[in-house]
């Protein structure tokens, strides 16, 4: 059930363990795509496991650390001290009301400071986890197909628009079939911002898109994350909805 759907009584008689918090952006995603492109993808995650999974899906962070996108209009940030403040006091809220476990769903590489969130948990009373992790994404790339390295595949590239196409393709603009730029010398990237090293915002290779690769990206997710639920709550139930 979605949050703009759920009451209190549907969390009640739920009795979720876990709690999945999607965290994404607003941020520049070169001419074609949204500057929602983050959150949209986080809560299509969000939304794939919840609807396999028995958690408590969230309404998304819409905002994050986006600095290094700046230098186009319409991106908007905020700095790591207060996307950590947020996030520690929507895990202690949910302590408060009987959910010790909290799941990340990150849409946004350059939110560094999760990884501190999730590491300074420990002793809190909420345990967290940080997904999709590196090893997640590796996995969900093979299971569908995706050409474009990793290192490559930065920004707006093939991954990010095949998850769209599928989701929500109404929101994929034209001409991403031909905004294809590599950048894999990116050493000074936390110094300099993206546009040092791209001038449409693009690094990766887009036009290898498709809804199909969308389709199987989410689905290796949803797959993947039984793993971290075993691992926060041994006890839940884990079954089809």
């Amino acid at each position: 059930m979605l949050p703009l759907e759920t009451t209190t009584g549907d969390v009640g008689d739920g009795r979720a363990d876990v709690a999945v918090l999607p965290i994404g952006s607003f941020e520049q995603h070169g001419p074609f795509l949204p500057l929602m492109t983050d959150t949209v993808i986080a809560c299509a995650i969000a939304r794939e496991i919840a609807a396999v999974h028995p958690v408590h899906l969230l309404p998304p962070v819409t905002i994050s650390c986006s600095q290094e996108h700046a230098d186009w209009p319409g991106t908007v940030s905020i700095s790591a001290v207060t996307l950590y403040a947020v996030v520690r006091d929507i895990a202690e809220s949910l302590r408060r009301s009987g959910i010790e476990n909290l799941v990340l769903i990150n849409g946004h590489g350059g939110n560094y400071v999760l990884r501190n969130v999730v590491q300074e948990s420990a002793g809190t009373g909420t345990r967290m986890a940080l997904f999709p992790g590196p090893a997640d994404w590796d996995a969900a790339r093979e299971r569908a197909g995706v050409l474009t390295p990793p290192h490559s595949d930065m920004h707006a590239g093939e991954v990010e628009t095949s998850i769209l196409l599928h989701d929500h393709p109404e929101l994929v603009r034209p001409g991403y079939a031909t905004s294809d730029w590599v950048a894999d010398d990116r050493k000074h990237l936390l110094s300099l911002g993206m546009r040092a090293y791209t001038q449409s915002g693009v690094i990766g290779r887009p036009s290898r898109a498709s809804a199909e690769k969308g389709r199987e990206l989410l689905a290796a997710l949803v797959d993947s994350f039984g793993e971290y639920l075993s691992l926060l709550a041994p006890a839940t139930r884990q079954g089809v909805r």
